[in-house]
C-alpha cells in the first residue's frame, strides 16, 4: 500500500519551489517532482524581506500568503501530472521561506522565521500539512538548522565507507554519514552524525550575476569559468571568523549577503592591489572559488576520513564549481546525487517529505550532534486537512 508524502521546499536561492511526491512504503520512492520559477517581482520582494526595513510585517504576511499560494499550484501540477487525488496524499511537509535565522542571539534563545501559511495551504487543497519544523529544536537550544543530515544518513548511507553529502542552495550545508550505524533510527546517542551550514553556497554568485549580467543565476558557471581568481579578495573573504567556528552553527543571508561582499570589495580597493581595477568576471570567479574553498576546508576539518562527496542541490549543476570541489579535494571522489539515484535538485523537497512523515508519526527527525540541542526532538506543526 502506498505511504505517499509531498515535500516542498523554497531554499536561500530565491528561485523557485521544488515540489516532490514520495512514497515511502518499503522504503523510498520519488514519483514525480515538480519546479514552479518564482516571478522576478515576488523575488525582489523575498530578497527585500532579507533585511530590516520599513512595514516589513505586512509585507512579510503579503509574502506568506503569495508563497502558500505557489506552493498550492506547484502541489496542484504535480498531483494533476501523476493523476494523484488529494486523498491519497498523507501529509505535505512545507517548510516555508526563512528571511531570519538568529538561533541563540539577544536573549539566549533567539529565533527563526520561515514565510509561510499552511493553514492557507491546507484549506486550498484539503491535505494535512506540516510545517515550522525549526522552531522547536531551537526551543531546545540547538541551531535548527541544517534539518536534512538525518534524512541524507537515511538515504545515502553505505556499508562499508563514510560518505559526505554537501548541499549546495543558497548556503552549503554538509552532512558526514558514518559507514555501518548499528542504530536503524535516530538517537540522541549518535554524536558520530555530523552535519552543519559550511557558508555561501550560490546566494552571492547569484546576486552578483544578477547585478551585472542580468541572469538570475551563471548557467553551468560559464560565466565564473571565464574570469580570474582575485586571491587577494579571496584571501579576505576566507577572513570570516563563521568559517573557522566550531559546530554545531548554521548561518544565512544574514550574515551572507551583499554588504557582506561589499565591505571586503571596499578594502580590497583601499589595499589598492597591483592588479589594478577587477572585472566583475573575476569577482564571480572569486565568489565560486570562495564557496569550493570554505567547502573544502569544512570537509577536511571535520571528515578527513571520507572517500566520497555527494553532492545536491542547485550548485551540483554548476559544472565549474563541481570541477573546483574536485580541486579543493583531491583526495576525495565528487559526484552528483544523481549517480546516487536522486537527482540534486529532488533531495532537499525529499527531505521535507520525510520530515512531514516523521512528524506525522510522532518520531524525531533531529540529531543532538547536528543542531546542539538538548537532544532528538519531534519537528513540525500540523495544521490538519
Amino acid at each position: 500500500m502506498q505511504e505517499l508524502y509531498i515535500g516542498l521546499m523554497s531554499g536561500t536561492s530565491l528561485d523557485a519551489v521544488d515540489a516532490v511526491v514520495v512514497d515511502f512504503d518499503k522504503g523510498f520512492k520519488v514519483l514525480g517532482h515538480e519546479s514552479l520559477p518564482f516571478e522576478s517581482a515576488f523575488k525582489a520582494d523575498l530578497l527585500r524581506l532579507q533585511a530590516p526595513a520599513a512595514d516589513e510585517l505586512h509585507r512579510a504576511y503579503l509574502a506568506s500568503n503569495t508563497l502558500a499560494l505557489y506552493y498550492t499550484k506547484a502541489c496542484q501540477q504535480l498531483l494533476n501530472r501523476l493523476t494523484l487525488s488529494a486523498s491519497d496524499i498523507k501529509a505535505i511537509g512545507a517548510h516555508g521561506q526563512t528571511v531570519r535565522h538568529r538561533p541563540g542571539a539577544y536573549d539566549s534563545i533567539g529565533y527563526t522565521v520561515q514565510l509561510n501559511n499552511p493553514s492557507l495551504l491546507a484549506e486550498r487543497l484539503g491535505i494535512t500539512v506540516c510545517a515550522d519544523f525549526r522552531a522547536r529544536d531551537i526551543a531546545a537550544g540547538g541551531q535548527g538548522a541544517p534539518l536534512v543530515p538525518a534524512f541524507h544518513m537515511s538515504l545515502f548511507r553505505a556499508d562499508k565507507n563514510s560518505v559526505c553529502v554537501l548541499n549546495l542552495g543558497g548556503i552549503s550545508n554538509l552532512s558526514v554519514i558514518p559507514a555501518k550505524i548499528e542504530t536503524p533510527g535516530l538517537s540522541v546517542d549518535q554524536p558520530e552524525l555530523i552535519g552543519f551550514d559550511c557558508g555561501p553556497a550560490n546566494c552571492l554568485m547569484d546576486e552578483w550575476c544578477r547585478k551585472h549580467t542580468g541572469q538570475d543565476f551563471d548557467e553551468s558557471g560559464r560565466w565564473a569559468a571565464s574570469g580570474s581568481v582575485v586571491e587577494p579578495l579571496l584571501e579576505l573573504l576566507m577572513q570570516e571568523d563563521y568559517f573557522n567556528a566550531p559546530h554545531p552553527k548554521s548561518t544565512g543571508r544574514d550574515l551572507f549577503n551583499m554588504q557582506w561582499l561589499d565591505k571586503s570589495l571596499d578594502k580590497l580597493e583601499r589595499l589598492k592591489t597591483k592588479e589594478g581595477t577587477t572585472r566583475p568576471v573575476d569577482i564571480q570567479a572569486t565568489l565560486a572559488a570562495l564557496t569550493a574553498k570554505s567547502c573544502a576546508q569544512s570537509i577536511e576539518r571535520v571528515a578527513p576520513f571520507c572517500a566520497e562527496l555527494i553532492v545536491c542541490g542547485g550548485g551540483a549543476l554548476n559544472v565549474h564549481l563541481m570541477r573546483l570541489l574536485a580541486l579543493y579535494l583531491p583526495s576525495m571522489k565528487v559526484v552528483s546525487s544523481q549517480l546516487r539515484g536522486l537527482p540534486p535538485l529532488q533531495v532537499e523537497a525529499a527531505a521535507f517529505a520525510w520530515l512531514a512523515k516523521q512528524c506525522m508519526n510522532g518520531e524525531t527527525a533531529s540529531v543532538r550532534s547536528v543542531t546542539g540541542a538538548q537532544g532528538a526532538r519531534i519537528l513540525g506543526a500540523i495544521y490538519q486537512a
